[in-house]
């Protein structure tokens, strides 16, 4: 006798997968891949390959030798932590350092839980924030995306806030040298996924068209980060960015628009979500502005994917059937 699945009803059939998902969000983020590659060159392509791969390959090989279980590597996900990966790291950075971020991402922070639907954190920023812990001189080291400064080398915005504010400059002659334009099509240094904010936005406007991600997250992150900002710009502005600075420098918009968004990693319900994205615009502020490191979205995302399974205890969905 054949074994039948038997489930309570309503019994809805969709064309939506999680690869369909996750091919998704690789459409979107191609605009932000081809810029990165059109800025930093080969580097970033050999950066791009060597975590896209080793994300995968890893995968593969757990599933297959430890988990003894069918691969999952055709649901693309870890596709997309190898490019979210390589997004967050700068060109420069060697290899094996790209291929120790991998491990951490998939083998830790992924594969460790269980894998794709079970982690807690976001997987290519736990890479991330691993190697920015380990190998802060290779994370570090920023190139200029090529022809927009003849520098080859140097911090990256916020940093040079950060250092300028040190040595007794005002915020004012810091930004002076800053041109928005730049920062809006041609950042000007940082990690790859940096490289253009117009880019990651019309990936995240596909998104959003797509119904792939849920937009309150994003807008809820940009609008804390530019009341916060606004605030403390209005006491001082001689020590505190403007918000338009704050907006488009760093990894705001690439954390924003694709990691904060994560289904796995933030909030069911609408205002959880909101909640979710309210704390890590105020944390990421709090880093910039208070902390020792200029940039502060991958440790504000990871802090708040630690709050998620209280605010899904706390903000529900409204149940099938209820009004």
């Amino acid at each position: 006798m054949e074994k039948l699945l038997v489930s309570p009803n309503p019994h809805i059939h969709a064309p939506v997968s999680t690869k369909t998902l996750m091919r998704d969000v690789i459409i979107a983020l191609i605009p932000a891949v081809i810029c990165s590659f059109v800025f930093y060159g080969w580097r970033e392509i050999l950066v791009m390959a060597v975590s896209v791969a080793s994300c995968v390959l890893l995968e593969w090989a757990i599933t297959k030798y430890m988990l003894r279980k069918p691969s999952t590597i055709g649901d693309l996900s870890a596709v997309i932590t190898g490019i979210l990966l390589a997004l967050n790291l700068p060109y420069t950075t060697p290899w094996w350092v790209v291929m120790i971020g991998a491990v951490v991402a998939i083998g830790v922070a992924k594969m460790t839980f269980g894998g794709i639907g079970q982690n807690i954190w976001n997987p290519a920023l736990v890479g991330r924030v691993f190697l920015l812990v380990s190998f802060p001189t290779y994370m570090t080291t920023w190139g200029a995306p090529q022809g927009v400064v003849d520098a080859v080398s140097g911090p990256t915005p916020l940093g040079a806030i950060q250092e300028g504010l040190m040595q007794g400059a005002s915020v004012q002659e810091l930004t002076s040298a800053f041109n928005y334009r730049d920062l809006l099509f041609a950042n000007l240094g940082g990690s790859a996924g940096e490289a253009c904010a117009l880019a990651l936005l019309a990936g995240f406007i596909y998104l959003c068209c797509r119904k792939v991600v849920k937009p309150w997250i994003t807008l809820s992150i940009f609008g804390t980060v530019a009341l916060t900002s606004l605030i403390f710009w209005g006491i001082d502005p001689a020590r505190f960015t403007d918000p338009l600075f704050n907006l488009l420098t760093g990894g705001l918009v690439l954390g924003a628009c694709f990691m904060a968004t994560d289904y796995v990693t933030s909030p069911m319900s609408l205002w959880g979500g909101v909640i979710f994205g309210v704390g890590i615009g105020f944390l990421t502020m709090m880093i910039r502005y208070f902390g020792s490191y200029p940039e502060g979205v991958s440790f504000a995302i990871l802090i708040m994917n630690s709050v998620v399974p209280l605010l899904n205890m706390w903000f529900h969905q409204k149940k099938f059937g209820r009004k």
